[in-house]
């Protein structure tokens, strides 16, 4: 098992002093006296405030969770003086009243989860060099790739998912090549606890080519190797393809991909991931939705997973499957938008089985209702509500949020 200790709050500001040392040597250097002020002059600060009720009513808990958290976040961004910028962001999130929720940091283990722990942390902290085509990022920052189906930044939660390493951007006459090695994944679970950190070597790997103005094809090969016993069995290599398209009245998502264990996982399979999805227009304010999602399994021994993905986007809002069942899931799934004035509305229902043996796991409807009051102010409602079959329990979940952004 590696020693690598992971790159932690605490660790982060020297990382990004040494890493401002770095960038600036050749700035020192220029005979530009103004390029180091101009650099600050131009930087952009923001902040966002983002509150969050959330009720959790879970079959087994004789309480229902009930979470007031808050979330405050100061970014700071540099202009690019000489091909160079920096980022540094820090997050901090409260809870307000009591603690009526299990954070899986509380220990209020008589309430079902809300994984909504409070801490301070930086949670971005890089620098940027671009030159024409090309760019580098090395620091702790966030990614998003395609979808987030398989990396993500987890953005739902209170305390987002970011990565600790380096990226390197290729972007010409529409190629698209994404490649980062990443040592540590800084999870929703922080800042502090045995939960906050995935630590190993991962490589991400993405290419983005558009075959014409209609149709993109993407490939990917995702190798995580994980440093902690814990974590062992996340272990895998994917490699998978991406199309999408867009034909006369609607559009096609699909994707396929294979995964296998790497590193110290302790179980030997392989497992394939396949999605189908179609969406369109009814009219120019309703939209629809249909797709069926295949995570498989190695004859139930071990199925497809998703340890990196912003698992909230996908297979419902009651976060039932946030890890694969050994039997693999199938979830098919149809949804509808309305837009009215600017409100937008969106519901769906899901159906579940499992890959092998096909048994009925569950169903769910979602609905998730977005308004902005201001220019600054957005208000979001959402409701989930998951009818168990074989898999987990009867879950219905309540959110209000109101997210400032100056």
């Amino acid at each position: 098992m590696s020693t690598t200790t992971p790159i932690n709050a605490k660790h982060l500001p020297l990382c990004f002093l040494t890493l401002i040392g770095i960038g600036l040597s050749p700035l020192a250097a220029s005979d530009n006296g103004n390029t180091v002020s101009q650099w600050l002059d131009d930087s952009k600060t923001q902040l966002s405030l983002r509150y969050r009720f959330e009720n959790v009513s879970q079959e087994g808990f004789d309480s229902d969770a009930e979470a007031n958290t808050v979330r405050t976040r100061l970014s700071w961004t540099s202009s690019t003086q000489k091909a160079l910028s920096f980022k540094l962001e820090i997050d901090d999130v409260r809870t307000l009243g009591s603690e009526r929720f299990n954070n899986t940091a509380n220990g209020e283990g008589t309430y079902p989860v809300v994984a909504d722990p409070e801490g301070s942390e930086v949670n971005q902290a890089y620098v940027k060099y671009t030159n024409g085509d090309f760019s580098f990022t090395g620091g702790r920052q966030r990614i998003n790739l395609d979808d987030q189906r398989f990396v993500g930044g987890v953005g739902w939660r209170q305390n987002e998912q970011t990565y600790d390493g380096v990226r390197f951007n290729y972007d010409h006459n529409e190629l698209k090549a994404d490649y980062s090695y990443i040592k540590n994944v800084n999870r929703i679970f922080g800042p502090e606890g045995s939960k906050a950190n995935l630590d190993g070597d991962i490589h991400l790997l993405n290419i983005r080519q558009p075959i014409n103005k209609d149709h993109t094809l993407t490939g990917f090969a995702y190798g995580l190797d994980f440093s902690d016993q814990s974590a062992f069995a996340l272990s895998s290599n994917t490699v998978g393809v991406r199309y999408q398209g867009n034909f006369s009245g609607f559009k096609v998502l699909a994707s396929l991909a294979r995964q296998s264990d790497t590193g110290n996982n302790p179980v030997k399979y392989s497992a394939n991931y396949a999605l189908m999805e179609l969406s369109g227009k009814l009219s120019p304010s309703v939209n629809w939705t249909a797709g069926h999602e295949i995570l498989g399994s190695d004859e139930g021994t071990k199925a497809f997973n998703t340890p990196l993905a912003t698992l909230h986007k996908f297979q419902g809002f009651a976060d039932k499957f946030l890890g694969t069942p050994a039997d693999g899931l199938r979830d098919s799934y149809l949804g509808l938008g309305v837009k009215v004035g600017d409100a937008k509305v969106k519901m769906t229902y899901h159906y579940f089985n499992s890959d092998e043996g096909g048994d009925k796991l569950g169903s769910e409807w979602d609905l998730a209702l977005v308004y902005p009051l201001t220019k600054h102010l957005k208000a979001l409602v959402k409701y989930a509500d998951y009818q168990a079959d074989e898999h987990a329990s009867d879950t219905q979940k309540f959110h209000v949020q109101l997210q400032l952004a100056l």
